[in-house]
């Protein structure tokens, strides 16, 4: 995001970034999630007027509790029923599956602060279509691209991660990549909090699905969230048709940005 950019970037005429800031495209959107829910609880009576806007993207203690106490007031998030949890279950069984194990290599393209992230994507893109066409040479290209591009530690084996649980990864990345029967290089970027990888199964152990109901809370869990996810990208989208933006495109976000 360069530097000029930032410095439009604003809500209702709140600026969300300095000039001296590097901030992602995603980051950045962020922010702009963070504004409307602050204002928002300002106009519900829920945050003094003064309230300091964000410093550094930061928002003041009173303006974090006035959010999740507007988020509490405005979103209706229902108990799920036990057979939509029953459902669920039966449909993603093996997202809860215990002691599952996956062979991965990948490469990865590293989101570091100032680095132009479409041309990141660019770059990463390519890499899996150059990964994916490859002939049946004798080549391996997959391990020299990581070798030659990874900005992981790993790039000097060939992408390697070796045999990994869940709780080996990132919980985004486990997300991607546990619970499905894919093997073979996927035909996605995955995302992460590191960046973007390309990501290569090289095998898969699968795990023990428990019992409906030794699973039964974090089914719901799941599914609460689920709700709570949707009821969320609503609320923002209708926060943001009676914005003012400036400089940052909301449109373009598929997910919350808020955390």
């Amino acid at each position: 995001m360069t530097p000029n950019h930032l410095s439009r970037a604003r809500i209702n005429g709140i600026l969300l970034a300095h000039e001296d800031e590097a901030l992602s495209v995603e980051e950045l959107r962020q922010r702009a999630c963070s504004e409307l829910l602050r204002q928002a609880a300002m106009q519900a009576g829920l945050l003094a007027e003064d309230d300091p806007a964000p410093a550094g993207g930061a928002m003041s203690e009173a303006a974090s509790a006035a959010v999740e106490a507007l988020l509490d007031r405005e979103l209706a998030v229902p108990e799920p029923s036990e057979e939509a949890c029953r459902r669920h279950h039966a449909a993603q069984s093996g997202r809860y599956a215990v002691g599952e194990r996956i062979q991965v290599r990948h490469v990865l393209f590293a989101v570091t602060p100032g680095v132009d992230v479409n041309a990141l994507r660019q770059r990463a893109e390519g890499c899996l279509l150059d990964v994916r066409c490859a002939a049946a040479d004798g080549e391996d290209r997959f391990a020299m691209a990581a070798a030659a591009t990874s900005n992981c530690p790993s790039g000097a084996d060939g992408g390697a991660l070796g045999w990994l649980t869940s709780d080996d990864c990132a919980p985004e990345f486990a997300r991607e990549l546990f619970g499905k029967p894919e093997v073979g290089v996927l035909p996605r970027l995955v995302h992460s909090r590191f960046g973007l990888h390309v990501v290569e199964v090289l095998a898969r152990e699968p795990g023990r699905v428990p019992a409906f109901e030794t699973v039964k809370s974090a089914v719901a869990q799941a599914l609460r969230q689920q709700t709570f996810t949707t009821a969320l990208r609503q609320y923002l989208q209708w926060l943001a048709g009676q914005a003012r933006i400036e400089g940052v495109d909301l449109e373009a976000s598929a997910t919350p940005l808020v955390q």
